[in-house]
């Protein structure tokens, strides 16, 4: 299989996080957003969304999207439940990611790390930063009593979760008053097959 990436997306190395924990083989292929790549006829063809991640099987089917990415390979392993209320826990955190997480967290990172700051942007900060702590807020709460989100064991939306909540700092986000969230960082970070955000 084929991984279309980039080394600067949170939702890439979702992907390629829960590969190498699974210890799975796969060709990578850099696409640089900041150029336009994933935005080229030929990855049209692929994706006609113009998005990476996206995911190509043997069998040619492309599937986009990072927390489907994740469900598809997460199936049958130990990092997707078998018990139903606990496989739409694990759903319900990546909707959580995605929503309520991602928009503040992972937007105000990419504007301070790779675009330029605009007064426009300057000023929407500030209601990224507080709905982005809002998030973490959630998740220092839950993380409070339970070593991961759900069940006693990693699971897709600890993953999930963890892509943009380890480079946080980078979008601004201070995660000092968060020692929920910064033990369970820590315990991702030291599980095995574990690889770093920087790593193709």
């Amino acid at each position: 299989m084929r991984l279309y990436d980039s080394l600067i997306s949170g939702n890439g190395y979702k992907v390629r996080l829960l590969l190498s924990m699974l210890g799975r083989a796969y060709d990578r292929i850099e696409v640089d957003i900041l150029k336009g790549e994933s935005r080229t006829p030929d990855f049209l063809a692929l994706n006609p969304n113009g998005r990476i991640p996206l995911l190509v099987l043997d069998d040619g089917r492309a599937l986009a999207e990072s927390n489907a990415i994740l469900y598809y390979l997460a199936d049958d392993t130990p990092y997707f439940p078998s018990e139903k209320f606990a496989r739409a826990s694990v759903l319900q955190w990546m909707c959580f990611e995605q929503y309520s997480h991602e928009p503040y967290i992972a937007v105000a990172r990419f504007w301070r790390e790779h675009l330029d700051m605009t007064p426009e942007r300057e000023a929407a900060l500030a209601e990224k930063k507080a709905q982005g702590d809002k998030a973490l807020a959630v998740m220092e709460s839950h993380l409070g009593d339970q070593d991961w989100f759900v069940g006693d064991t990693m699971s897709i939306a600890d993953i999930a979760l963890y892509a943009y909540t380890h480079v946080a700092d980078e979008g601004g986000f201070d995660l000092a008053p968060y020692p929920a969230i910064r033990a369970w960082l820590g315990r991702i970070a030291s599980a095995p097959g574990y690889c770093p955000i920087t790593q193709a």
